[in-house]
């Protein structure tokens, strides 16, 4: 059967059929060719980029500038999968109107297919905004990145009855606001599938168990490539960091020893073509 371009629709339906929906992160061009043609469902390009791209200490200094570039690279190497666009912190938080325009560069300067923004009930005005002016939100609630200091580091969310009252009357309100889906991230298991079961569009779990709708995780993390730390939601399905350390210091070694480059690696000249250009240079520097 021939793949088509994923669309909300079709993402929609698969809740509805009780198809599990794969998502995962990606930040270039080489990462979303190789995501895409596994046959990901979507593709959230993530401020996460900020920790496991851009080498900063969280996700909070990343630009929209950068989330742009990125953004614009990964729809260059996909043909299929929904890409999503992670707005960053501050790109929507003070200003509706600003929320906005900041939304629309997604789509109109990178070529993502819809938005992410963090925040429960409190954004559902802003996410409101956004959707009427014709741009597809995804919600995040739960663990929001963006948001750790006020919560006071990287803990689980939902752990109390209020705490999981509190996530589903996120849920709701974000889906009253037009989300067509919503990301849970690090909330316990029973309740995201509770949360999952009480709405009509698709949720998204990261560290949030397997009643979800679908799951989430970051490119890096899945592959180890990258490994300041390893999330307890994270599974490893490939740990490709020795492989490249050890790939190098090849290179690095037969560099040294002159192993490399070899004649196989090299370029000719004809013989006499060569012999010609040193006659010359030599007569001209006598």
């Amino acid at each position: 059967m021939d793949r088509k371009k994923v669309t909300i629709p079709a993402l929609h339906a698969k809740k509805q059929r009780g198809e599990p929906i794969s998502m995962i992160t990606a930040y270039d061009y080489p990462g979303a060719l190789a995501v895409d043609e596994a046959g990901v469902d979507l593709i959230l390009v993530g401020d996460s980029l900020g920790m496991v791209v851009l080498g900063y200490e969280s996700t909070v200094p990343v630009t929209m500038d950068e989330m742009i570039s990125h953004t614009a690279a990964v729809k260059r190497g996909t043909k299929y999968a929904h890409i999503v666009g992670d707005m960053p912190f501050m790109s929507y938080q003070a200003d509706v109107k600003e929320a906005v325009r900041n939304a629309g560069r997604f789509l109109k300067e990178a070529g993502a297919d819809s938005v992410k923004l963090e925040g429960g009930a409190e954004m559902a005005p802003t996410m409101k905004a956004i959707v009427d002016a014709g741009i597809a939100v995804m919600g995040h609630i739960g663990l929001t990145p963006q948001s750790v200091s006020k919560l006071g580091g990287y803990r689980i969310q939902g752990k109390t009855r209020s705490g999981a009252h509190k996530l589903l009357e996120d849920a709701l309100a974000l889906q009253a606001a037009g989300a067509y889906a919503i990301v849970l991230e690090t909330t316990p298991a029973r309740v995201s599938e509770f949360i999952s079961k009480q709405l009509t569009i698709p949720t998204i779990g990261i560290g949030a168990g397997a009643g979800c709708d679908g799951q989430v995780l970051v490119f890096h993390d899945l592959l180890g490539y990258f490994d300041r730390f390893s999330p307890r939601h994270n599974k490893r399905y490939a740990n490709i960091r020795p492989i490249i350390i050890d790939a190098v210091k090849q290179y690095v070694t037969e560099v040294s020893t002159r192993a490399f480059p070899t004649v196989e690696n090299s370029f000719a000249i004809d013989d006499a073509e060569f012999e010609a250009f040193v006659q010359e240079v030599q007569s001209i520097v006598r």
